[in-house]
């Protein structure tokens, strides 16, 4: 258990490609993706969830022990050992993805998980977070996504520059949001294969990594708000693109 507990930190989490999943329906979700290495469960979550652990190694522990292991206000006294997956750009490219979101210097972790879990509802094929950008298997993060971690590619690129190079070169039309974008939303073609780059909502997209983009897309905000957060304008953005691609598909049938 000593060595679950070190997983709460991010070099923890790193050296031993493990992270925790607290909670039935990430437990669920890790399960069905064969990453739960074991569960650290307490009597009362063990008759509340035997169904869920079935085919997996369990150790029933204290109430004390499971608050250890814990980093929620309310413990519900299960969490899962998981396999960190470990999926590469190079692989989602080579599958011919029509809809990628890629997250740069994103460093709130509620902000990244439900970018992953609006992702993952608009059908994209990936999210690349990039650059110094948080941690996807934080425990918040985690949470925040519901469940999508586990649905879809997540992929960490500390270069953010040479990941949005890569897909410019893999044929992607790479739209960046930024406030004095040329292009309005309202405008932007999206029914060729898309990748969509965010930035933080304080400094937005570095310079180096804006100037990569086929077009820099504004987003019309007809209201008083001065901006949108990022999980907003991915919200936006990729139902867009999700709408032109199920367009696209009914032309062609």
């Amino acid at each position: 258990m000593a060595a679950a507990i070190k997983l709460h930190r991010h070099v923890g989490r790193r050296r031993a490609a493990r992270f925790l999943a607290e909670g039935p329906n990430l437990v669920e979700a890790a399960v069905r993706r064969g990453l739960v290495s074991e569960v650290f469960v307490t009597e009362s979550a063990m008759e509340r969830f035997r169904a869920l652990l079935m085919d997996v190694p369990v150790h029933v522990v204290t109430e004390r022990a499971a608050k250890a292991l814990s980093d929620t206000v309310t413990p519900v006294g299960l969490v899962a050992v998981c396999s960190m997956p470990e999926p590469r750009l190079a692989d989602v490219l080579a599958g011919a993805p029509r809809l990628v979101a890629v997250a740069v210097e994103i460093s709130e972790p509620g902000n990244a998980g439900t970018l992953i879990r609006i992702a993952d509802a608009m059908g994209a094929d990936a999210v690349v977070l990039a650059g110094n950008s948080v941690d996807p298997y934080n425990g918040k993060c985690l949470r925040a996504s519901a469940g999508s971690i586990f649905s879809l590619p997540v992929i960490t690129e500390p270069d953010a520059v040479q990941a949005v190079t890569s897909l410019g070169q893999a044929g992607f039309e790479v739209l960046a949001t930024t406030v004095d974008g040329e292009v309005s939303l309202d405008d932007a073609e999206l029914d060729g294969p898309t990748a969509w780059v965010f930035g933080p909502e304080a400094h937005g997209l570095p310079a180096a990594v804006a100037g990569l983009a086929t077009h820099r897309i504004r987003i019309p905000i007809p209201g008083n708000a001065e901006s949108l957060n990022v999980a907003s304008a991915a919200a936006i953005c990729l139902y867009q693109s999700a709408r032109a691609h199920r367009r696209t598909q009914r032309e062609q049938t």
